[in-house]
Order: structure tokens, then sequence, then C-alpha cells
């Protein structure tokens, strides 16, 4: 059950989370969204925070409408990992030559390929259908101005921020690859294209919040949002997809002699949309910052950089719009991050996890982040966990 239900004017909204922990900005703009007419439910996860034009960790399920900023810019951002039958047993004592073979198969950062990467050459790489994916280029709306060619290098690259590639090892001993991308410079330029054109339109002039203008159902800027969002979704699928296929090669690599065997990947999104039904209504849900959980959905719920993440299985929870966190979520800003911590913070907080120690990384020091036990306490009516993973190793942009 959620922890409070807030009463909204349109909708209540069902919280997991205590609202007193909440910012009083995100509170706010969770009841904006609760206001708005076409509004059908809200959701909150426990990772809630604020985030830019709409709360990150909201799940709302609008009746023929949808707003692009409630799914947020890096559309289709999510997660992807596998086990392998490696075990902490079998690695080497320093992990540092792995990790630098790692972020030389996989841009990270602005970093892209020289030259695209042709999807018939990589082993592991499960996806079929790239001519008709990227066919689909030329459909997008004529506004989402980008560069092909640069679209196509970015492909496997993992970008900035929360980005994330690691190597993690269970409670069992068993060694995982986890990584977190989305759609790259695409995915960002198509939102801001949307969300500007959904501000301009006459339905939207008198909303409380000018963020959250919606596109309605059977009109023209519908169907083209949804086109180039489902293309973008696609766009950050493929993504993740082929970054971990290229990394189970280089992992491969590194451990020549040694035949390794890998578990079918578990994939989710934590930024999009999808049409699903409650209370025998069809509706559009956006989830941002939070992943489907129906009733055997496996998802993935990362921490921070050496704080551990969870392998769950989804318990269908109709009163969450069978959703769940997608993190611990940020327990402060990014510029509050870098002013209270310091490199020496850093390096302490990530002992024991090869990864970057300086101050580009300071913003995802754990402690700018919620302490994700809690997090996931907060949700077992919406989760079940099925693994527990610890880093030993983080890529960062």
């Amino acid at each position: 059950m959620p922890y409070e239900i807030l009463r909204g004017r349109t909708v209540p909204i069902r919280m997991w989370t205590d609202p007193a922990g909440v910012e009083d900005s995100a509170l706010r703009q969770l009841e904006n969204v609760a206001s708005l007419p076409w509004v059908h439910g809200v959701a909150v996860m426990p990772d809630v925070h604020y985030g830019k034009g709409a709360t990150v960790g909201s799940v709302i399920a609008m009746r023929d409408a949808v707003s692009p900023a409630a799914v947020g810019v890096d559309i289709g951002c999510g997660m992807t990992a596998v086990r392998s039958d490696l075990t902490v047993n079998d690695l080497p004592d320093d992990l540092g030559t792995l990790r630098s073979r790692v972020e030389k198969t996989i841009p990270v950062g602005r970093g892209m390929h020289r030259n695209p990467v042709d999807p018939s050459t990589v082993p592991h790489l499960r996806e079929r259908g790239w001519y008709e994916f990227w066919k689909g280029f030329d459909d997008l709306h004529p506004g989402v101005k980008v560069n092909l060619g640069r679209v196509r290098s970015q492909m496997s690259s993992l970008g900035g921020g929360n980005h994330f590639w690691e190597f993690c090892a269970d409670d069992d001993g068993s060694v995982w690859i986890v990584l977190h991308s989305g759609s790259r410079n695409v995915g960002n330029v198509i939102a801001e294209h949307h969300i500007e054109a959904a501000k301009r339109l006459p339905h939207n002039q008198d909303l409380p919040d000018p963020d959250l203008a919606v596109f309605l159902s059977g009109t023209v800027k519908m169907e083209e949002y949804r086109r180039d969002l489902f293309w973008a979704q696609e766009y950050a699928r493929r993504n993740r997809a082929m970054m971990l296929a290229m990394s189970q090669g280089a992992i491969e690599a590194a451990f020549a002699g040694r035949r390794i065997s890998w578990d079918r990947p578990i994939s989710c999104h934590h930024n999009y949309v999808a049409e699903e039904t409650y209370d025998g209504v069809d509706v559009i849900v956006t989830r941002k910052g939070a992943i489907r959980a129906g009733r055997g959905d496996l998802g993935i719920i990362p921490g921070s950089m050496a704080t551990g993440t969870y392998i769950v299985r989804g318990l269908g929870n109709p009163q969450a719009f069978n959703s769940a966190s997608h993190g611990a979520g940020r327990l402060m800003s990014r510029t509050q991050a870098r002013k209270r911590f310091t490199v020496a913070d850093l390096e302490e907080q990530t002992r024991g996890v090869e990864c970057r120690k300086d101050s580009g990384v300071i913003d995802e020091i754990p402690g700018a982040y919620k302490d994700l036990e809690s997090v996931i306490e907060a949700q077992h009516d919406l989760v079940e966990v099925v693994a527990h993973l610890k880093q030993l190793i983080c890529v960062k942009g």
C-alpha cells in the first residue's frame, strides 16, 4: 500500500515515500500534474526528487493525452544486466586492466565511435532488423535536426552524468555486467523539440506549469510525437544491447582460454511511454525515473558508484500502475554535491571499487544519493528481490 495519499485537484497522489522527505519543489510539480484535466492517476516512487520539467520518480497515467516533459529528455534511458559463470575467484587482484579494456571498447562521456559499429560484427548481439530501424530515422519530424552520421557513431556509447558500466558480484560470488544509458543526443533533441511544440498549442496556455504541456490523442502532433518517441526508445534499447554485447566480447578477450557462459540479459527502460489499461480504462503511462514492475517482470534498481544494485521481480501492483523505482534517487543536486564533497570523500566512499576517483565525478559520489536499502524496503509491495549485486568496477563518463 502507498505510504501516504495526497489530495490532488483532479486525482489523488499515491506516494511510496514519506512526503515530509520530499523537496517542496518536487511536491509542487506533483500537485501540478495531479491537477491536469487529462490525468487518470499519479504514483510516486521512493526515489522521487525534483526534475527538469517533471518529477523524477513519477508515474503518470493520462487519458487520451501525454506530456513529453513527463518522459524526460533522455528518452528510453534505462538499464541492462547479464550474469556470467565467472566468479570473483576468477578475477585478477588488480581490476584496472579490465576497466581500461572496457573503456577502450565503449566510448564514454561525450565520446563516440570514430566510425559506426557494424552490428553484424558484434558477437552476442541478439537484435535484428537494423535496416528497418535505421530507415525509421528518415521519418523523424523535420524539426528534429540531427546528423545521421553522428547518431550512428553514438550508437553503443555510454554518455555522461549518471550513466555507467559496471562489473558486479552477487551475494553468491557470480559476476555480472550492469550498464545504464539512454538515447544519447538524438533522444534529447527529439524531446526538446516536442516539449516546445506542445507548449505552443492552444489547449496548454492556462496550465499551472507550462512544462506539463500535452499532446492530445487523434491529433497530428500526437502522432508525430509517438512516432519519434518510440523510435528514440528503440534507439536507447539497441544502444544498451550493443554496448552489452561489445563489453561481453571485451571481457572474453581478457579471459582468453576460459570459455564464459552468459545468462539471458535483463533490460528495462525507466524514462519512457507505454500504452496500458487500468480500471478498465486505456491510458498512456509515462514513467520518468521508474521501471515497469508488472507481475513477473524482471527489473534493475541501482544505487550509486559503490552502494550496490538490486535485480528485482515485479509484483504487479495496479495502485502503482505496475511500477517501481529506477534507482536510489538523488539526495542532493549535482551543484550541491560538488560544493559539499571533496576528492578525498570520493576516494573514501568508493573504497574497494575500481573506478574514477577525481573531481570530474564528485557529483556522482555515493553520498549524493539516497540510501538504497531504504528505497528497496519502501517498495516491498511493488517488487521482490531476486539478487543483490556489489560493484567491483564502475566506468563513468
